[in-house]
């Protein structure tokens, strides 16, 4: 089905088209936290909790939404359309799937990536004392286990966690702008998810001391169902176009800690008559000047 062109009626209306047109850099991705038809406490004070590390790229809908993510996925992709954003988190209770997560992204309005969760335990940030982190900060991750390396599940996982958290891009870091990491285990079949605030203490010297204190959401989780993207379209989404790829530039290079490194090409130059810095003690004296014209005098003689 072809999709409606839509001529704007005033300025106002084409910034806002303007707005949501497609672009070489896009948009900081936003998200929406819904409430199904049927949520426990636990599901609203996690979407609740979650809205809270994410914004201000978020969307909290209050009221309630009967949906089923994994039979229809129609009523996802109406409401990102709607409110522009390309991730989600769904959250819902019933006798089948108690205190049940779905976390996902869209790729042109169409769902890419589900993955769907069970909360096993739950704290809330209101349950610690702790003072929380600064509104529209971007968290440091930690991933441990050996599954989010080898099992494709948690892999996909690992990289949907990162692009839900992931913020603007910026090119300069602050130190004190860290101020909290989520740590997320996977041990024994299990997901351990635990934020914690970054402490930058006195250590006597300039690099400060580093001390991590929970603060909260703190989750056990177990992964349920999940549905990923095939290979193809997995490719397709993260294809970058031609215009944003950095120009390769002839002769210059990056190491590992990214020093730019530089190669100039000269001619051929000529050692002999390259001035250097002569020391006062490699001068002859005056005694070895006169015996070396002496000497060049004799030889012109005897020729």
């Amino acid at each position: 089905m072809e999709e409606r062109i839509v001529k704007p009626k005033n300025q106002r209306v084409k910034r806002f088209l303007d707005n949501r047109a497609p672009k070489l850099i896009e948009n900081t991705k936003k998200a929406i936290f819904i409430r199904g038809g049927n949520t426990s406490d636990v599901i609203s004070q996690a979407l609740v909790d979650f809205y809270l590390l994410k914004k201000p790229d978020a969307v909290l809908f209050r009221k309630k939404n009967i949906l089923r993510p994994f039979e229809d996925e129609a009523s996802i992709e109406f409401f990102s359309d709607r409110n522009d954003t390309s991730l989600f988190m769904f959250g819902s209770h019933n006798k089948k799937r108690p205190h049940n997560l779905v976390i996902g992204r869209l790729f042109d309005h169409h769902v890419l990536d589900m993955v769907e969760l069970g909360i096993n335990s739950f704290k809330a940030i209101h349950d610690f004392t702790t003072s929380k982190c600064v509104l529209g900060s971007k968290p440091c991750f930690v991933f441990s286990g050996d599954a989010f390396e080898t099992e494709q599940d948690y892999i996909r996982l690992k990289n949907l966690f990162i692009d839900f958290f992931r913020g603007p891009d910026v090119t300069k870091i602050r130190l004190a702008g860290l101020d909290h990491v989520m740590s997320i285990s996977a041990v024994d079949g299990k997901i351990y998810l635990r934020t914690y605030q970054i402490q930058l203490k006195k250590s006597g010297s300039r690099t400060p001391r580093v001390e991590l204190e929970e603060m909260g959401p703190s989750l056990d989780l177990v992964m349920r169902r999940t549905k990923l993207a095939s290979p193809e379209l997995y490719k397709q989404a993260c294809r970058q176009p031609k215009a944003t790829k950095p120009k390769t530039v002839k002769n210059v290079s990056y190491n590992t800690f990214g020093a730019k490194l530089g190669r100039v090409h000269m001619k051929r130059q000529n050692l002999s008559k390259l001035g250097t810095f002569k020391a006062k003690g490699l001068k002859r004296t005056h005694n070895e000047k006169e015996n070396s014209r002496t000497v060049k005098k004799s030889k012109v003689e005897v020729e």
